[in-house]
């Protein structure tokens, strides 16, 4: 057979992993990378002028609900695989809370099968920590691990229970696993729908405590620091939680966290309009705790940022702001946010923003993508760090259009996403 060639000429490469951060070319030879080099010269090769152009390793996204199987009509693998493509993703982690939640060896299968069958990206797996996300029982890590996940969480659910946390970041510890941790007190939440403070007042809606997120990411950190496990605090969105996190790192312990576009963008106050796609679990906070996720993100001390996907049809979310379902999507938007919160504003650097977006979620997953390594499978994504675009509806290919950034002007479109070396979404405007 002949040879699929792909040439990237004259971009702007970055790659924190190698340390490259330069005007060079990529040449791509069979869905991998073949070499990283000024002016390469190739006969039969499809060329992509990148000049002027960010050329990065293509992103992961390691919080996104794909809602299969269960709930198809708000997302599928295939649909939200397309979208992530689109936003310049070609590895994301599912989480498990689907219908029935993924639990079990049996449930893996059904999802590994629609991944086979449907996906557009790679698709790896997070299993629940408890049978039915029901924090009562422990879910079979052990064969879980064995199956394939790659981490283990009840995500949109806390554990209650010390002890059960306990047993399960032992049991993790034994098998190598990572634990997601969703940190929610919901004595303390219990049902509030926004941030505790002046705009649930103003709004007369039950509000949610920061304590209600800051008291669980402290218990769980001490839980994994005395198992000795490996935990990583999802969706962190206030000033309290970057401070523990950091505590925690300066210790030396085996915690990573992320957070989300829509926290180091929007507070609080985007809900006084009662948009529900301002609506998100944890609630959007205050200026002081935005400015100090921006911090956390620029010192190291957050490591990822991930998009927290969460679909829901319209009826699910044109209704009244108590009754509405938590959760926004993102896949589309999260590079054009980060660049144009956190790259025009200067603060992170272009490798720094790869490393959240890329390296750092495959570290912490042990994956090997997130680098554009010579012999590696070429994710490469292709980006126009300038090109002003609006969040439009239409536009959108999720099959849920519940973005919190709808109508925004946003830096930053991505031109080509490639995909095992293949080009599998092309937006050139040029």
């Amino acid at each position: 057979m002949p040879k699929s060639k792909l040439l990237i000429k004259n971009g702007h490469v970055v790659d924190p992993a190698s340390g490259i951060n330069e005007i060079t070319d990529i040449l791509v030879e069979n869905g991998c990378i073949a070499k990283i080099a000024k002016n390469i010269s190739t006969s039969g090769a499809k060329t992509i002028n990148a000049s002027k152009k960010i050329v990065m390793p293509a992103l992961i996204d390691m919080h996104v609900h794909l809602r299969e199987p269960g709930r198809g009509d708000k997302e599928t693998v295939a649909s939200g695989t397309m979208a992530a493509l689109k936003g310049g993703i070609t590895t994301v982690l599912s989480m498990p809370n689907t219908q029935p939640a993924i639990d079990c060896i049996e449930q893996v299968k059904v999802l590994k099968n629609i991944i086979k069958e449907k996906a557009h990206a790679d698709v790896f797996i997070s299993a629940a920590i408890t049978k039915q996300r029901a924090a009562k029982e422990l879910t079979d890590i052990a064969t879980l691990k064995g199956a394939g996940i790659l981490a283990i969480t009840d995500d949109g659910s806390s554990i209650d229970s010390d002890d059960l946390m306990r047993e399960a970041l032992k049991k993790a510890k034994e098998n190598n696993i990572l634990v997601i941790c969703h940190c929610e007190d919901k004595t303390l939440s219990k049902d509030g729908v926004v941030n505790l403070g002046f705009t649930s007042t103003r709004l007369g809606l039950r509000g949610i405590s920061k304590e209600s997120e800051y008291r669980r990411v402290k218990r769980d950190i001490e839980l994994a620091q005395e198992q000795g496990a490996r935990a990583h605090i999802a969706h962190v969105s206030c000033k309290e939680s970057v401070e523990l996190i950091a505590k925690a790192k300066k210790k030396g312990s085996f915690i990573s966290a992320e957070t989300a576009p829509h926290y180091f963008t929007l507070t609080e106050e985007a809900v006084l309009e009662f948009d529900t796609n301002k609506k998100m679990n944890p609630p959007l906070r205050s200026q002081e705790d935005l400015e100090s996720i921006k911090r956390g993100l620029k010192n190291g001390t957050i490591d990822v940022i991930a998009s927290d996907h969460a679909p829901h049809t319209e009826n699910e979310k044109d209704i009244e702001f108590d009754r509405a379902e938590f959760g926004v999507i993102g896949l589309e938007t999260e590079l054009a946010v980060a660049i144009t919160q956190l790259i025009k504003t200067k603060v992170l650097d272009w490798p720094q923003l790869v490393e959240k977006l890329a390296l750092n979620p495959a570290k912490i997953l042990g994956i090997d993508k997130g680098a554009l390594k010579v012999g590696s499978q070429a994710d490469i994504i292709v980006v126009d760090a300038d090109k002003e675009w609006v969040v439009e509806k239409e536009s959108i290919v999720s099959k849920s259009k519940n973005s919190a950034f709808l109508d925004q002007k946003l830096k930053g479109i991505v031109q080509y996403t490639i995909y095992k070396g293949q080009v599998a979404y092309s937006n050139n405007t040029d």
